[in-house]
């Protein structure tokens, strides 16, 4: 499927959220206001004085200089393009690029990462209990995105092949992203975003820890409000 017929949409949402793993910190070279054409250089001079610090900013080559992002809050969107693996892939990548996935409210975003948490945690046969803390990002879309909402070949629930597959071939041609309806929340929105200048630098917003009960995650808490809810 070469994508020659996808329509694209402008799409425009004033809230966007991403869910995160908090144990993620920002990373100053990314937060300094530093010309991103200069991060190599720095990277490999303090790299010299602490090795470890390679393995923290991530593979910057995977990012052209002139879609790179920087300043407060710039490590948010940086991190899902430098710290991409095959053993992360996603519904449009195969985990050798990066995409910065995003729902159109917080439901959609907290459905999304529940089914993929759960899936790491059946994978890994875990301990019930309460889980990994997330934070939430908050940020905005004002962007064209190919509209794939029609492909419904893209859109199966556990089959990613199809879709890794075009997401490869539209990020190919040139494409900045991707927008279909969510399939863990019935009608929400979601978008992937190829390349770290296609969104805005979020903020954050709320802390949240989800409930593996041994089968599936079956309760969320909210830790800033202090709310738990029953997502099964």
């Amino acid at each position: 499927m070469a994508g020659d017929d996808v329509v694209t949409r402008h799409v425009v949402w004033p809230k966007s959220v991403r869910m995160i793993r908090s144990i993620y910190p920002p990373i100053d070279l990314f937060e300094d206001i530093a010309d991103p054409a200069d991060w190599e250089a720095l990277a490999s001079a303090e790299a010299k004085m602490n090795p470890r610090i390679r393995d923290s900013i991530g593979t910057l080559s995977k990012v052209p200089v002139d879609r790179r992002v920087s300043g407060p809050g710039a490590s948010y969107v940086m991190a899902p393009f430098v710290h991409c693996s095959p053993y992360r892939p996603g519904r449009f990548s195969d985990g050798t690029y990066g995409l910065y996935y995003a729902g159109d409210s917080q439901s959609v975003a907290i459905a999304e990462t529940v089914h993929h948490h759960a899936a790491t945690m059946r994978a890994t046969n875990e301990e019930p209990g309460w889980t990994s803390q997330f934070r939430e990002l908050v940020g905005k879309i004002d962007h064209v995105f190919d509209d794939v909402s029609a492909m419904g070949d893209l859109l199966d629930p556990d089959d990613y092949a199809a879709s890794q597959k075009f997401g490869a071939a539209r990020r190919e041609a040139g494409s900045d992203g991707l927008y279909w309806p969510s399939v863990r929340f019935d009608g929400g929105h979601c978008i992937a975003a190829f390349w770290p200048d296609v969104v805005s630098i979020p903020v954050q917003g709320d802390h949240f820890s989800y409930h593996w009960n041994g089968e599936v995650v079956d309760y969320v808490r909210n830790l800033t409000r202090e709310e738990t809810w029953r997502v099964i």
